[in-house]
């Protein structure tokens, strides 16, 4: 009688062993994406020889001239981000970080090729991921979260014991105890209307969650004013190109809503490091190498890819250097003057 197979023990070793940090090897993409790259850069090159022409392009349009850029890049190793991700998550903290914490952690990247506010950034990243792909888990745990509530638990302490983000508890607990959708949303635009205990622990839970909390319009100011940095540039060198906001009106007016708007659309060839760039999107925030983002990111910018062909995007904090995706060219902040973003 022959001895039994040790598959299953291997396999529960393979499967045992700590999951590869970040996605797959950005050589390993480009090599298996090639002919798609080159198809997008196509498309991005033909785009004035459309007929009819492109999204948002004006009509009439005068011939594009050509231009080109060098843009010196320095991304981050992909184990420098590995190293500063196991540090700067902790289990239960969602929200701003105390001073001692950020300083634990400018301490801790001084010695790596990143930066504080990269480092923060990357944070934000995680717990964003973090915050997603635990939802579910959230849901069916809302009862007894619920129980635990009445029984004169924080949301604050359940957030701590539970790791879920505080305000998405607060979410889930009022809907267990019997609270519409509508009286949860309405409610949370006005805090007012709720009582003591619930405003209280609201205002506590807001406080503490940077992630999925209220208010978040701090953030896309600043956003907003990087892209306008970037438009600026771009003029300044003579390019044309058309703004987010212009677009988004007219697409509202011929379609009733935004369809596809980028943050610049070029009206003129042109050519960064070679690449041939069709458009760009502005993130004020470090592209990190994470699953969550990767994908949000991804499919945001193949809506721009099949109208326009490939395009850049410019991360005000730098970037992973095993980002990639097909017919999106990743760069940072380095050729732009951030002084007005800085001084705000």
């Amino acid at each position: 009688m022959g001895r039994p197979s040790n598959n299953n023990n291997s396999s529960r070793r393979r499967s045992s062993r700590p999951k590869r940090y970040g996605g797959p090897s950005r050589s390993h993409l480009i090599e298996r994406s090639a002919a798609e790259a080159k198809t997008m850069n196509e498309r991005a090159e033909a785009r004035f020889e459309r007929s009819p022409p492109p999204m948002a392009f004006p009509e009439p349009l005068d011939s594009p001239q050509r231009f080109d850029f060098e843009w010196e890049l320095n991304p981050v190793p992909l184990s420098t981000e590995e190293k500063v991700a196991a540090e700067v998550v902790q289990r239960g903290h969602f929200g701003w970080l105390e001073d001692d914490r950020v300083d634990e952690i400018a301490n801790f990247v001084d010695s790596e090729n990143m930066t504080l506010d990269q480092a923060l950034s990357l944070r934000s990243a995680l717990l964003q991921q973090k915050t997603v792909y635990s939802h579910g888990r959230l849901k069916s745990k809302s009862r007894e979260l619920a129980k635990h509530y009445r029984a004169g638990t924080s949301i604050i302490e359940l957030s701590q014991k539970y790791d879920f983000p505080p305000m998405n508890i607060f979410r889930v607990v009022l809907e267990a105890m019997g609270w519409s959708k509508k009286k949860i949303k309405e409610s949370l635009r006005d805090p007012s209307s709720m009582k003591s205990r619930e405003r209280e622990e609201f205002e506590a839970a807001e406080a503490a969650d940077r992630v999925s909390n209220v208010d978040q319009s701090e953030v896309q100011v600043r956003a907003d004013l990087f892209e306008d940095i970037l438009a600026d540039w771009f003029e300044e060198k003579g390019v044309r190109l058309r703004r987010q906001p212009e677009m988004v009106k007219q697409q509202m007016t011929d379609h009733g809503r935004p369809i596809r708007t980028p943050d610049l659309l070029f009206l003129d060839h042109v050519y960064i490091n070679g690449e041939p760039i069709a458009w760009i999107d502005a993130k004020h925030f470090y592209g990190a190498d994470v699953d969550f983002q990767r994908k949000k990111m991804r499919k945001q910018m193949n809506r721009y890819i099949d109208e326009w062909g490939s395009g850049a995007i410019v991360f005000r904090h730098g970037f992973s250097e095993n980002l990639y995706m097909p017919g999106v060219l990743m760069l940072d902040s380095s050729q732009v003057d951030l002084t007005r973003l800085d001084s705000d």
